[in-house]
């Protein structure tokens, strides 16, 4: 794994990506976006997350977070375990899922592949953290993960993606509060 791709600074500013296995557009119906929205809100309540920017999309989120408590690594880790088996168990319990079959065998054909799997896998295993070191970069970061949504087609307009903290950036909280990032000038 690249030196790039790892958390260095454990109290450093952080921009992540991950995706589900075999890019899935799982994050389809509001339910799983819910499970997403509340893990964070979790992970900000009891894990110390500092949230500054996120997108969740079909296939994939990206984050912008500090872990006060300087264990970066064990939060991403226990946000996509939790999440995993929370989107899941939605998944499986959800009458109105067209593709609640194929979903769970793809999930267990990729769970299959890895030794370090007991059934299913959710998500991609890397996460690619990147130490986000200077204001143009931070920037740089939040117009990608913002313009993501537009760059897919979802969207003309950044702020009219639902789980985007764009909504935030334009005072709307409502689905998730982000920390105050007025250090980023």
């Amino acid at each position: 794994m690249s030196r790039n791709y790892k958390f260095h600074n454990k109290s450093g500013l952080y921009f992540v990506s991950f995706a589900t296995v075999y890019w899935i557009d799982v994050f389809t119906r509001d339910v799983y976006f819910n499970v997403l929205a509340d893990s964070i809100n979790y992970c900000r309540k009891e894990k110390s997350m500092e949230l500054y920017c996120y997108c969740f999309m079909p296939s994939h989120i990206h984050l912008i977070f500090r872990s006060s408590t300087e264990q970066p690594m064990d939060l991403i880790r226990d946000f996509k375990k939790y999440t995993a088996k929370k989107v899941i168990k939605a998944i499986e319990t959800n009458p109105h899922e067209s593709r609640k079959e194929w979903l769970l065998w793809m999930f267990e054909r990729a769970g299959k592949k890895k030794s370090n799997v007991s059934k299913y896998q959710f998500w991609q295993h890397h996460n690619k953290p990147i130490e986000l070191y200077s204001t143009s970069v931070i920037n740089q970061k939040i117009d990608y993960i913002h313009n993501n949504p537009v760059e897919s087609g979802l969207v003309v307009n950044s702020i009219d993606w639902k789980y985007s903290s764009a909504r935030n950036f334009q005072d709307d909280d409502t689905v998730l509060k982000i920390d105050d990032a007025g250090f980023l000038g």
